[in-house]
């Protein structure tokens, strides 16, 4: 199991309000117990963080307000001393406008090899004062900006965020660099941000749709990326295991409208893991849930397009579903075959932060969208460590001084959701998430090693339930439906996400209530 680091939500070692690498070094002993094989770090690079750091302005260093290279090497030595992996997040299709090379292409002029290395077209229409087309930023507006010269740039995202031009010849080296270079500091692998994104329509087309909702293959998932990740594949596999089991890795960001657009990724020597999203997106329902199962199932193991539930860029699954729901999620999540990727705090149960004022959102979209969007940060407020305190034990300092305000404010009542308050109580979120990631390990069915189960077959049930099995003698059982479901023939109940009701007079085994799963040994 993977466990998702975003660094400036999660501790906090030196009192600032901002989290940082000596944070989660603190940690480490926290998520070794709670079962954890190996951490993804999101962005810790030097930024001016106008997009929570994947605006990266130096993808070779740490941003002091985080640490230093010194800490980082302390966090792959202490988590490999758990036996956990580092996988650093890379953010190949976008910089910051702050980054030396992009402040070379501002000062040099149209047409020149600085301005090459981004996207930079000449404005439509009189005067070029439309932009070179209709395409429209991901956060909102459009997705080109003018410079004083008269040229525009793309930016899919932030104006803060220029597009590489990947069809330069000096982007790719570039980037292989960037990899030698953590990879030559121990880590695990990367997590590649908008993987689907790096090259474009050479001749930057208008679209049919200017929206591209639900079409993102109308501008991405070029064929041309997959050289790049053969490439990449070759450099990951060229270096050695670094003290654990199996090769460097990688885990490309595809966010796709088909099963057709995610399947070329998972081409042999192509990216070693792609998320699949389809539990994100799916709607509470044993209909929706089966659909998304199947249709990664259709063209990929679970090992090559691992599970989530979320991450720092969707609402949480406490408020998407409901806590109930959410912690039968949970056993959803680590019952089916492969990886599984969790956010951090989801172990916590926590939910959405939705009453975060206006002036203290820091997300772009709410901006660039006019507030319409709340954006992103209610599910990037910082972790509550303690019942009590300033910031609930988030922000840890020895100074005599309090420490500085949580740089996201966290809502009133958050330490009754810390890890202080579910430690050792036998109902807890986290108490469920530790015995389900201790039975993963431990049990022949579950997981990913050489022993487990490496399929799942789908049991008889109403169509309200979820029900597979999985070899030898595993079984997954959920109730979506309103009236409580019989349990089937089992041994032993290893696991429920919730009470159990007792079974009908006569009659064995017991009931399985609304929105509540449980694991069965059969």
């Amino acid at each position: 199991m993977v466990y998702q680091v975003y660094p400036r939500s999660f501790a906090d070692s030196d009192g600032d309000g901002i989290g940082d690498l000596a944070g989660v070094i603190g940690r480490l002993d926290y998520l070794a117990d709670l079962g954890v094989d190996a951490i993804w770090l999101t962005p810790f690079y030097p930024s001016p963080l106008n997009d929570g750091g994947y605006d990266v302005s130096d993808y070779t260093g740490v941003d002091p307000r985080l640490g230093t290279l010194a800490d980082f090497d302390a966090l792959v030595r202490g988590a490999a001393d758990r036996d956990i992996r580092v996988i650093v997040d890379l953010v190949p299709n976008h910089c910051s406008s702050e980054h030396p090379l992009f402040a070379k292409a501002l000062a040099a002029p149209p047409g020149s090899a600085e301005r090459a290395l981004f996207l930079f077209r000449d404005g439509r229409g009189p005067g070029g004062d439309q932009p070179p087309n209709n395409w429209p930023s991901r956060f909102g507006g459009q997705a080109w900006t003018r410079v004083p010269d008269g040229q525009w740039y793309l930016h899919l995202f932030d104006s803060s965020q220029p597009d590489w031009n990947w069809r330069d010849p000096r982007v790719a080296p570039m980037f292989e660099e960037i990899l030698r270079f953590w990879l030559d500091r121990g880590i695990g692998g990367f997590r590649v941000d908008v993987a689907h994104g790096l090259f474009k329509d050479p001749d930057l087309a208008d679209v049919a749709d200017a929206t591209l909702t639900n079409r993102p293959s109308a501008y991405y998932h070029r064929e041309e990326t997959h050289a790049v990740y053969r490439s990449w594949r070759r450099l990951l596999d060229s270096y050695p295991a670094a003290g654990f089991p199996g090769p460097r890795t990688a885990i490309g960001e595809v966010w796709a409208d088909s099963a057709d657009t995610l399947r070329p990724y998972l081409e042999p020597g192509g990216l070693p893991q792609v998320f699949n999203f389809e539990l994100v997106r799916a709607r509470w329902s044993a209909r929706a849930l089966r659909a998304a199962i199947d249709a990664t199932n259709a063209f990929a193991d679970g090992s090559r397009a691992p599970w989530v539930l979320g991450n720092h860029d969707v609402d949480r699954p406490a408020s998407r579903w409901g806590s109930a729901a959410a912690r039968a999620a949970a056993l959803l999540l680590l019952a089916l075959p492969g990886s599984a990727y969790i956010y951090q705090g989801e172990e916590l149960g926590l939910p959405e932060v939705t009453d975060i004022p206006d002036s203290a959102r820091q997300d772009p979209t709410f901006r660039r969208t006019g507030g319409k969007v709340a954006g992103r940060d209610g599910s990037r407020v910082p972790l509550p460590w303690d019942r009590d305190g300033a910031s609930y034990g988030f922000s840890r300092t020895d100074a005599a001084s309090s420490p500085a305000p949580p740089w996201l404010p966290q809502p009133a009542g958050w330490g009754e959701r810390s890890v202080a308050a579910q430690d050792g109580d036998p109902d807890s979120f986290l108490t469920l998430y530790r015995r389900a990631l201790r039975i993963r390990r431990e049990h022949p069915a579950l997981g990913i090693g050489p022993a487990s189960g490496s399929a799942m077959r789908w049991r008889q049930a109403p169509d309200d339930a979820l029900h597979f099995g999985r070899d030898p003698g595993f079984a997954f059982l959920a109730n979506l439906g309103t009236a409580p479901l019989r349990l089937p023939e089992f041994r032993e109940v290893l696991l429920a996400s919730g009470p159990l009701l007792p079974g009908e007079a006569g009659l064995p085994g017991g009931s399985l209530p609304s929105d509540t799963a449980v694991w069965l040994a059969v």
